[in-house]
């Protein structure tokens, strides 16, 4: 992870590689540092009863008032799940940064150079799609996990004992038993991630194009970091509104133990039984806040990571801006 002593060749193995590194640090560091904030999120999904609010969330697992489920009082309380969290998130990272990367150049080099640019949308969007599609297969075991240890706490202490645990009990495939509704929540949330963050940072490099006459080249480090942060804020606060439904959906479907498919799994936890009352689609919507403040921030800072990763080891900082007059060759 250290500063290579050469110039990386861009889109190169090499290039791929610095490009997963970063993609390490980001999803890997943030997810981590957030986990109080999952934590409460999670629960309000699942234990609405004693997590009626992220404040009293956080004061009731702080205050040793949910002991009865299982949660440690104080901050070892607060970080449950931090392990598979880190784990999960950092594979993803790696998968989600280095193969977008590498589908952008791909896809883009197959349509020209003209049509990349004037088709970009398309470009994010597959690029996006197939990196997260990738991610997700390895995330989702991690996310089971997590999900199991954050809602039932005595269930495990942790990742070490509780993932053997989970396969002992409910078998490896159980482990990708959120698969699908993890791909309706992160594949919608990813192409929104990278489709939104290349777009707003467009526009900010062409309101300060036309309001300063700067291009982005002609901006320092400091000048870039700062519309890369701005776009990826603004877009995580959009990716965490359209992927909050399948979120609360992933939480739901890794408390259920019950034989049968996804799709019978899916339908028990929306419409439920005489037994137990399903969520129906109001209750998709519960943790919305939360989520959406805790992704605006999260996406914001996992763009600013990488961006400044990317940077410090010699690579272009993140975001597409369109070619100024000057840097358009003449014909």
């Amino acid at each position: 992870m250290t500063t290579p002593a050469k110039k990386i060749e861009l889109y190169s193995g090499e290039y791929f590689y610095y490009c997963g590194i970063g993609g390490i640090l980001s999803c890997g560091l943030t997810h981590t540092f957030v986990t109080p904030l999952d934590l409460v999120k999670c629960n309000a999904q699942t234990n609405a009863k004693d997590f009626p609010g992220v404040v009293t969330g956080f004061k009731n697992i702080y205050s040793g008032k949910v002991s009865h489920l299982g949660f440690n009082s104080g901050f070892r309380g607060l970080v449950k799940g931090w392990g598979p969290t880190l784990v999960g998130y950092s594979i993803q990272g790696l998968c989600k940064f280095g193969f977008y990367e590498y589908f952008k150049y791909k896809f883009s080099k197959m349509v020209g150079e003209d049509n990349a640019w004037k088709y970009r949308d398309l470009v994010y969007l597959a690029s996006s799609a197939s990196a997260e599609i990738i991610a997700d297969l390895g995330l989702c075991p991690f996310e089971a996990i997590k999900v199991r240890i954050q809602t039932n706490p005595a269930f495990a202490s942790g990742m070490i004992d509780g993932l053997p645990k989970f396969v002992a009990q409910e078998g490896f495939a159980n482990l990708y038993a959120g698969l699908g509704p993890l791909w309706a929540r992160q594949v919608p949330y990813t192409i929104i991630k990278f489709m939104a963050f290349e777009r707003i940072a467009e526009a900010i490099y062409s309101v300060i194009f036309k309001t300063t006459g700067k291009a982005k080249a002609q901006m320092n480090k400091v000048e870039q970091m700062g519309v890369v942060f701005s776009a990826g804020y603004i877009a995580g606060v959009l990716c965490g509104a359209v992927s909050h439904p399948a979120d609360t959906m992933v939480s739901k479907i890794n408390q259920v133990k019950m034989a049968g498919g996804i799709g019978e799994k899916m339908r028990y936890v929306y419409y439920g039984n005489a037994e137990h009352p399903g969520t129906g689609f109001s209750g998709l919507w519960k943790g919305f806040g939360p989520r959406v403040f805790m992704i605006g921030t999260l996406t914001g800072l996992q763009w600013f990571i990488y961006g400044a990763y990317k940077v410090s080891v010699g690579l272009p900082a993140p975001g597409a801006a369109a070619p100024t007059k000057a840097e358009v060759p003449s014909k």
